[in-house]
């Protein structure tokens, strides 16, 4: 039976009967790094629960050497649990009614502490939860900008995101996903810009959400939210920038930050949102459009320079003249085509292998990798020359694209490509383009067009797309978000 549907029991006024009950439900006297402290205050019994590791041991130590205090100070026909609830010395002192949600709260971090003959326990925030300090994204570096990314705790990922955005009409709502993990999740967005239906939406599917943890985080909550299927391409847009999300935020996107995750979830999304990137807001107009314009072409080099290549080799009478050179000048005993998924996929191993090797020795691994491996490969004729080297092009295309998971999802598409030009070349290249083209068109994220603002085509968002227009002359939001607030600084007359 899930726990939604339990009964929620009254905190006795009984501290026997509490300690009894963290026995029994939590590992109370089992589990070491879950304890309680045990306090006589003006004849009666005061008890701390917390976790070891998750709290900050000097406020509690703080806490309680207040409330010791009170028996020097207080009379016994005073009202113990008021004097305790005004004693802690704490910006965050929540009343708990119920013995579920004190488990929940002690488990988040959070210390509780329950007084003798009173039927409400008082949670105190002094969490502290370990991990590192904010850093630059190793995926989303800049020449400039700020240097300041997510990191893996919620607290400071929505305090990042308020430093940017300095507005009473941000709204940041919490909520506890899963049965066992219950992980902190949040929903980011301006009151008066994001709209309301897709708030809701997002709202409601992240409390529809029953299952056991989420510990792969915001992938899990994607998964849920989108049912995505086997649907390759990305449809949400990741990022550990706080500065690309507080972008976001102001254009009337939601954004979904999850505890223990460096990332936030960027909803809606389209195709083009993610092939930009934070250095071109950096960079001059000119020098962003250029910048924009080269990404464009490396992600179009990584899906078609292959297949176009392989057609090419299948079929020399397409190719002019002066283009005849083009093509394998040596004649191997493999196919070209499994040359190619060979080479393909040996790039893909040595990536696989960078994440995997310590870092002083993946620059290492790849340089013997590059030269020695494919220049014996080419010696022994594993592989034509041309091979390697348009497999080379069109691997640097796909790290050229700002998002790992549409380079991926590229890469798949152009092996189908291969594939189908391998068994029928020109008909195979063209119906698959084709496919793939239809595909993304009847594709929708949060009832979001995926290829918008190409279809269905808005001219000025198709302009905001192809150039990088300066902020001041960016007047309006993408209409894609439907936002409730139009203008992002007032129009010139």
């Amino acid at each position: 039976m899930s726990r939604k549907n339990e009964q929620k029991w009254p905190i006795p006024e009984s501290l026997h009967e509490v300690e009894n009950y963290m026995k029994q439900r939590v590992g109370l006297d089992v589990s070491f790094d879950f304890g309680v402290r045990k306090l006589k205050i003006l004849k009666k019994d005061v008890h701390f629960y917390w976790v070891t590791g998750l709290t900050d041991t000097r406020y509690i130590i703080e806490v309680v050497e207040e409330l010791v205090a009170i028996n020097d100070h207080e009379k016994l026909s005073t009202d113990l649990f008021k004097i305790v609830e005004n004693r802690l010395v704490n910006q965050s002192v929540q009343p708990i009614k119920t013995l579920d949600e004190m488990v929940t709260q002690v488990l988040s971090g959070l210390i509780v502490v329950v007084v003798e003959g009173s039927n409400t326990a008082l949670a105190v925030d002094v969490r502290s939860y370990p991990g590192r300090s904010p850093q630059e994204p190793d995926t989303e570096k800049v020449v400039r900008g700020s240097r300041d990314g997510f990191v893996e705790n919620i607290v400071l990922n929505t305090a990042l995101t308020r430093r940017r955005i300095r507005d009473e009409r941000l709204r940041i709502e919490i909520m506890k996903i899963g049965e066992r993990s219950k992980t902190d999740v949040a929903i980011g967005y301006l009151a008066d810009v994001a709209d309301p239906d897709l708030v809701n939406i997002i709202r409601k599917e992240l409390k529809a959400i029953e299952v056991d943890g989420i510990p792969m985080a915001d992938k899990t909550i994607e998964e849920f939210i989108l049912k995505q299927g086997f649907n390759p391409f990305p449809l949400v847009r990741y990022t550990e920038r706080a500065d690309v999300a507080a972008a976001h935020i102001l254009e009337g996107h939601v954004v979904i930050y999850v505890d223990t995750s460096p990332s936030v979830i960027i909803a809606p999304t389209t195709y083009f949102h993610h092939v930009q990137h934070a250095e071109e807001f950096r960079e001059s107009p000119l020098m962003g459009t250029f910048m924009r314009w080269s990404r464009f072409l490396g992600i179009l080099v990584s899906i078609f320079l292959l297949p176009l290549w392989m057609l090419f080799v299948l079929e020399p009478e397409l190719l002019p003249k002066t283009l005849s050179f083009i093509g394998p000048n040596e004649k191997t005993n493999i196919p070209i085509v499994v040359q190619i998924i060979l080479a393909d996929f040996g790039l893909e191993f040595l990536r696989i292998a960078a994440i995997h090797t310590p870092t002083p020795l993946s620059t290492a691994m790849g340089l013997i990798a590059a030269v020695l491996i494919g220049q014996i490969a080419v010696d022994v004729g594993l592989f034509v020359p041309e091979v390697i080297l348009y497999v080379a092009v069109a691997g640097i295309g796909t790290f050229t694209t700002p998002s790992y998971e549409l380079s991926v999802a590229n890469k798949i598409i152009r092996m189908i490509l291969v594939v189908l030009v391998a068994a029928f070349h020109t008909p195979g290249f063209v119906i698959g383009t084709t496919l793939v083209f239809i595909y993304l068109a009847r594709t929708r994220a949060l009832d979001t067009p995926y290829l918008w603002p190409f279809l269905p085509f808005e001219p000025k968002g198709f302009l905001q797309i192809i150039f990088r227009r300066a902020i001041p002359g960016s007047f309006l939001r993408p209409s894609i978000v439907h936002p409730r607030n139009r203008y992002r600084q007032p129009p010139k007359s």
